[in-house]
């Protein structure tokens, strides 16, 4: 019996040292995860150079990206940039009972005409740049060609460097001078273009009478912007065309390029749309006649202005005159 007492009292001892010995053991482990905390928060704190280093990456991630205009307004102009021209009726020879060419000019510097030289969008900047691009071809205006005696009939291309070196109306002599002062030689020089000094255009038109449909309508053949050259001494020159442009050509164009509004911002109509719907003031320079004579050829003055209205007169005057009983 006292043996089996014994034998108890030494598996409790034993028991009660393991238990004490095992909780010696957990502060020390505790201490561990301490010193491993406290050795891993410096790791995690970055240094300067690191810092540093941060916006470079951000900035070439951001440079990585493409850029994406945001979209200036609360709506995309579809209308215009997908417009598409509506052709003209289709005309036979057969059905046109009259037909009468006039020329006439636009003066931006009028009020109804102020749009065409906006700064928003000019006229002349639309044409240069689809002249720029290969859209438009620009064609040569010099007048006395055997195959085109007015200058208008479309037979020479320009380029588009010719083009708007025709425009630059400041041009300068540059003379070459030997060591005695005296000229070698000279050359013209073209100063910059400044779009400000383009003032007039020039339209060719046809006025025909379609007797298939009754109709007597103007259709533009061409337009042509105006340039004033400077005159030696006090000689004064007469505003010339740059260069013309076949406005059927054109019109693809024009009918994607919204003209600028004083009322409206959201005004829905194309440069196509103004020529087609006449929203625009002109007076007539010439018509077509046996002589080949312009207005100021037998007019002067403001008499200019009365021969432009008459020969308008008789074109509407003949129209109505088919509907009188």
């Amino acid at each position: 019996m006292k043996k089996r007492i014994l034998v108890v009292i030494l598996c409790l001892a034993c028991v009660s040292a393991y238990a004490q010995k095992k909780r010696t053991k957990r502060p020390p482990a505790k201490k561990t995860t301490t010193a491993r905390q406290t050795t891993q928060k410096p790791v995690q704190v970055q240094p300067d150079n690191v810092t540093s280093q941060q916006p470079l990456d951000t900035a070439s991630k951001i440079a990585a990206k493409p850029f994406d205009r945001p979209l200036d307004g609360y709506y995309k102009k579809n209308n215009i940039l997908n417009a598409k021209v509506t052709p003209y009726p289709n005309l036979r020879e057969n059905d046109v009972a009259f037909a009468k060419r006039v020329w006439r000019e636009i003066d931006v510097r009028e009020k109804m005409n102020q749009y065409l030289a906006s700064p928003k969008g000019r006229l002349i900047d639309v044409l240069l740049d689809a002249i720029a691009k290969g859209e438009l071809t620009a064609y040569d205006p010099t007048p006395g060609k055997k195959d085109d005696p007015n200058g208008d009939g479309f037979t020479t291309p320009l380029t588009g460097a010719q083009a708007r070196g025709r425009l630059a109306s400041d041009s300068s002599v540059v003379e070459k001078r030997d060591k005695d002062n005296n000229v070698i030689s000279s050359t013209l020089v073209a100063g910059e273009f400044n779009p400000d000094s383009v003032l007039k255009f020039r339209i060719k038109e046809d006025w025909i009478f379609d007797k298939q449909r009754s109709v007597f309508e103007p259709r533009i053949i061409g337009i042509a912007p105006l340039v004033k050259p400077k005159g030696t001494g006090t000689l004064d020159i007469d505003f010339q065309p740059a260069f013309w442009i076949y406005f059927p050509e054109a019109r693809a164009v024009l009918a994607t390029k919204e003209v600028v509004s004083r009322n409206s911002d959201a005004t829905g109509l194309s440069f196509d749309d103004v020529f087609i719907k006449r929203i625009f003031t002109s007076y007539i320079v010439k018509e077509s006649n046996d002589k080949d004579e312009r207005i100021k050829d037998y007019a002067q003055g403001i008499d200019k202005l009365y021969e432009s209205e008459r020969v308008k007169k008789s074109l509407l005057d003949w129209e109505l005159n088919l509907w009188q009983y």
